[in-house]
């Protein structure tokens, strides 16, 4: 490095973000996730007796993935390579690995890999890595945000070991931001009002929680004692909106319209408006909502209440005509709506039926029941012998519906629940 690059360097650092400057070097000033770093914990073990094995470390932004990186590259006597996947590429792959060669034929010196964003390599670029990690060339360790069993290849995963990253505790960012500011980060006082409340809105993200303290200390003018002193109006200014861990193609997205649906067949209303109100928080189309609403309308209510399906469509129809933010009554009107119903899921029987034109023979449609209204029908015995419904009591007769091979196969099982209660009632009188 000459004198200029070391300048910038040194310049970077002292400009770098709070967050950035906060980073622990040693695993006994790492704050939270005690459940992989305790000190009886797997990771922490490997990491203080320089044993580690490749790993992928999974969670949201703000939660140490970077960090834990840092101190174990303060900690090995590896040498440590960084690679970034949104800025690397194979070339950058070939030439760690070649020197990663080098140094463990000359020195026998292992190469710990550190790659963020490591779901941002393509099959390709990951494929690039697998025959390294495999015999042992490169440690591999991946930080990602995302789901590593959908965004990482198999073969890299089943050679490395996931830990999974929560979001930190309100009582851990609060620990960071005394830390902060105790021992000197920055130069300000703050109340401990401040300090709780910038803890419970980070949602989790220290990153998030740093960057409004500096952002705080930036703009705020000294007292006539020259102290910055950050209070809770100060800190409600510089965080005014809680973030929320929804990104529209990831675990996030996924996970929350789960839990939206499942509340919703769950029956518990409560429930279901929470997980709407947060996608709605996090920027979702309302349409994607809607139409996750008609789905459960049939999946899980169907005819135990049929209103449930017209509501669901009356409500996808309101985000059509009103939009945002009106339609957001017609959304809850409809959450309410179908969470409170009766349950039901005999509408599945499609798929019973589904199997058994996909797996079973039939000869043919029952010659009663084709179409006898064309010219020469009768000659061929299409609909001799059907007897119309609407000449016999009830308007019922027992007749064959259904193809010889499939004769007494019954799909339709209604459910003791609401309206379908009834329905059941009358389809045994029926099957009588």
């Amino acid at each position: 490095m000459d004198l200029f690059s070391y300048q910038r360097e040194n310049q970077l650092k002292k400009e770098a973000p709070l967050a950035a400057r906060m980073r622990p070097s040693v695993l006994e000033e790492f704050v939270g996730q005690k459940h992989i770093i305790g000190k009886n914990c797997l990771l922490y073990r490997a990491i203080k007796a320089d044993k580690l094995t490749s790993i992928i470390l999974y969670g949201p932004p703000g939660s140490g993935k970077t960090t834990l990186a840092q101190i174990i590259a303060n900690t090995t006597k590896s040498d440590f390579a960084r690679l970034n996947a949104t800025t690397s590429g194979i070339k950058d792959i070939k030439e760690t690995v070649e020197n990663a060669k080098s140094l463990l034929g000359m020195t026998g010196q292992r190469t710990i890999i550190f790659i963020d964003e490591i779901h941002r390599f393509n099959k390709t670029q990951q494929d690039a890595l697998l025959p390294h990690v495999e015999d042992g060339t490169l440690v591999l360790i991946g930080a990602t945000t995302e789901n590593p069993y959908f965004e990482v290849n198999k073969a890299l995963l089943s050679r490395s070991m996931i830990f999974q990253l929560k979001p930190l505790e309100a009582e851990d960012i609060a620990e960071l931001i005394k830390r902060a500011v105790t021992i000197g980060e920055i130069g300000a006082e703050i109340t401990e009002e401040a300090v709780n409340f910038l803890a419970d809105m980070a949602n989790g993200d220290a990153r998030n929680a740093l960057n409004a303290l500096e952002l705080a200390v930036l703009t705020t003018q000294p007292d006539e004692n020259g102290k910055i002193v950050i209070d809770l109006e100060t800190a409600g200014e510089c965080i005014q909106k809680r973030p929320v861990n929804y990104d529209h193609d990831g675990d996030g997205h996924y996970d929350t319209i789960s839990a939206f649906i499942k509340s919703m067949r769950g029956s518990n209303p409560d429930a279901a408006l929470y997980y709407m109100a947060r996608m709605l928080y996090a920027g979702e189309d309302p349409k994607f909502i809607a139409r996750r609403m008609v789905i459960c309308a049939s999946e899980d209510v169907g005819n135990a209440d049929p209103h449930a399906l017209m509501l669901a469509m009356a409500a996808a129809n309101a985000v059509e005509f009103i939009g945002l933010p009106e339609c957001k009554w017609a959304l809850s009107q409809a959450v309410i709506y179908i969470s409170c119903a009766p349950k039901s899921n005999s509408s599945s029987a499609i798929f019973a039926a589904e199997n058994d034109v996909a797996s079973v023979r039939i000869s043919g449609i029952p010659a009663h029941l084709r179409d006898a209204h064309y010219a020469g029908a009768e000659k061929l015995g299409n609909g001799k012998g059907y007897l119309y419904a609407h000449d016999y009591p009830g308007n019922y007769i027992e007749q064959q519906y259904l193809p010889d091979e499939l004769r007494g196969k019954i799909y339709y099982k209604p459910s003791e629940n609401g309206v379908e209660k009834k329905i059941g009632e009358i389809m045994k009188n029926f099957r009588k």
